[in-house]
């Protein structure tokens, strides 16, 4: 049987005690104790407050069902970084730290389950091809395995996430059985695996062994935008996604897409470049002639999209942060411009997954697809 838990990472606005006794209040006969840096943070914590969250908890119907281990925690504005498989090892082992005082603080308030991610791919990786991030996550993953005693229920869980190295069902199911341990399972969250899977109700019935631990959040259709960075070889599927295409010499994008392509600036390009962008669209059949935009004439202040695309630009593998941040302005743009018929120019929130399907959790949630069977989506 599935009995229901809430997460204190949506209750953050609260002492950590009172966010207990809300989730309590509201009757969830579980609750995840999630770190954050404000609320419950695994760096400040002592022994004697740990003491009364295991009173408090001892003290009211809801049980500690989960500790996640929070992925904003060293520096909120790339979160999940350094990661289990960050190339340089001194970042590898600030994660191993975190996870493994995740797994401390199960301990002391006898929980079963510690969850984190994997990380992603990201431009230090790109640039050193000799390195094997599968081979550092499993390390890592061992590394806090030993954390483990023999003697003690302690799982530990991986979520598969949209854009992380380990991002689909399948990943997740192959990583578990190259770890083959009984305590390395599955964490699932259905918002991730509808973002991920081409069938989702089938693979999760195929992934239903694996998994300890299930999240459930919202989910919409959104607008698939790949941002990836010009290479000779680049392949583009329209009917996938459309791409906002990085070009490095000139840090300038270009927006595929073929009701209104644009190439963003910093000045008008040559010859040269009007032509290579001319031969990019035709490749994909966009002959219409792409509107220039001068970059520095775009927008870059708070705008009410800012949650939505720190999302979507933190999930972007591949690419480093000055090139995900310079994007960040098109994109505000893109979400508030209209077209001559008074349509916005992304009129749906901004996606980067597998499926289409924003990866984005709005509060309150407003998703409408996720309970639908695969027919009819």
């Amino acid at each position: 049987m599935i009995k229901l838990s809430y997460s204190t990472f949506g209750l953050t606005n609260l002492n950590f005690l009172d966010s207990i006794k809300e989730v309590d209040k509201a009757r969830y006969p579980g609750i995840e104790l999630s770190f954050h840096r404000d609320q419950f943070n695994p760096f400040d914590i002592t022994d004697e407050y740990l003491a009364k969250v295991k009173k408090q908890l001892d003290s009211l119907d809801v049980k500690a069902a989960c500790v996640s281990t929070a992925s904003h925690f060293f520096t909120p504005s790339r979160p999940h970084e350094p990661s289990l498989m960050t190339p340089d090892l001194a970042g590898r082992k600030r994660r191993i730290d975190l996870v493994r005082r995740g797994i401390e603080v199960a301990r002391k308030l006898d929980v079963s389950l510690v969850t984190f991610g994997s990380g992603f791919i990201r431009d230090e990786h790109v640039s050193n091809p000799s390195v094997n991030p599968r081979e550092l996550l499993v390390d890592s993953i061992h590394q806090c395995l030993k954390t483990v005693r023999d003697d003690e229920d302690i799982t530990l869980l991986i979520e598969p996430e949209p854009g992380m190295y380990i991002e689909t069902l399948e990943q997740g199911m192959s990583l578990v059985n190259e770890i083959n341990s009984p305590r390395f399972q599955l964490h699932l969250d259905l918002n991730h695996n509808y973002c991920s899977e081409q069938n989702y109700l089938e693979t999760l019935g195929k992934a239903a062994p694996y998994a300890k631990f299930l999240h459930v959040s919202d989910s919409q259709e959104g607008y698939n935008l790949k941002l990836v960075k010009m290479t000779d070889d680049l392949k583009m599927d329209l009917n996938f996604a459309k791409y906002l295409i990085y070009f490095p010499e000139f840090a300038d994008y270009l927006l595929v897409d073929p009701d209104h392509p644009i190439y963003f600036h910093d000045e008008i390009p040559d010859a040269k470049q009007k032509k290579r962008i001319e031969s990019i669209l035709g490749a994909v059949n966009i002959f219409t002639p792409p509107a220039f935009v001068d970059y520095n004439g775009l927008y870059t202040g708070q705008s009410p999209f800012e949650s939505e695309i720190f999302v979507y630009l933190i999930s972007v593998p591949g690419l480093t942060y000055d090139v995900l941040e310079r994007a960040r302005p098109i994109i505000i743009y893109l979400r508030s411009t209209k077209n001559k018929d008074g349509k916005l120019l992304m009129d749906k929130m901004v996606a980067n997954t597998l499926t289409g399907i924003v990866h984005f959790h709005e509060i309150p949630a407003k998703g409408q697809w996720i309970l639908q069977p695969a027919s009819k989506r």
